[in-house]
């Protein structure tokens, strides 16, 4: 199948072959994009979780580097730095659980978009079949078309559904995964929190001369 066919094959069908490479593009873009951003958020969350591991009760002397201040889990620390002197540990883990909520949207940031191509590549794929099932009926009809015309372009129908099947299961085999990963960054922060709040009785940063619990290493700087 070389790419003339190929291009005959879209212009047969409609559109509908031009519209599913569009969501193919799609499709792969949000894949590419999501992967490299949640694998690098759950790398970091692992390495925070680790570092809390290591203090044993406090976490006053945690250090974080420049590019694990831009994780969605350095809002907690930001949030323990700047929680008020009198506040306990109920009014923290509200604090903690708020700005979890606000990180939300962005780890399932166009998850949405691939959810879209799944549900509607094999609609579209649909659609393409039918359109070149009635080519092929209209051949049918004429008394000149051989056979040949009439099942070849009822094969050249069934290449819509094909593509419209193939690009929702390439889809949703990557929309579980990356929806996995959201779940795993998830109980990430969500163990986070629990461990900020069993070492926050023993925290020593609440210094009088207001230095915060949280320092942030600029590593480009002392490079």
């Amino acid at each position: 199948m070389n790419t003339n066919h190929i291009f005959e094959l879209a212009n047969h069908s409609g559109g509908t072959l031009y519209l599913m490479m569009v969501l193919l593009l799609v499709a792969l873009t949000v894949i590419v994009e999501r992967t490299r951003f949640l694998s690098n958020m759950q790398s970091g969350g692992e390495a925070l979780i680790e570092m809390l591991k290591r203090e044993e009760g406090k976490i006053s002397s945690l250090v974080l580097t420049e590019q694990q201040a831009r994780l969605p889990h350095a809002r907690l620390f930001e949030i323990l730095q700047s929680e008020p002197e009198n506040s306990d540990r109920t009014g923290l883990g509200d604090h903690l659980e708020e700005a979890i909520m606000h990180e939300v949207p962005t780890l399932d940031q166009s998850l949405w978009m691939l959810d879209t191509v799944i549900t509607l590549a094999p609609l579209l794929g649909l659609f393409g079949t039918i359109i070149g099932m009635f080519n092929a009926f209209h051949a049918l009809g004429d008394v000149m078309n051989d056979t040949t015309q009439v099942t070849g372009g009822i094969a050249e129908a069934l290449v819509a559904t094909a593509s419209g099947l193939f690009i929702a299961m390439v889809g949703l085999v990557f929309f579980n995964a990356l929806f996995t990963r959201v779940r795993i960054i998830l109980h990430q922060l969500e163990t986070i929190k629990i461990m900020m709040l069993n070492r926050y009785q023993n925290l020593d940063a609440k210094l009088p001369s207001g230095k915060g619990a949280v320092e942030i290493v600029h590593t480009q700087a002392r490079a």
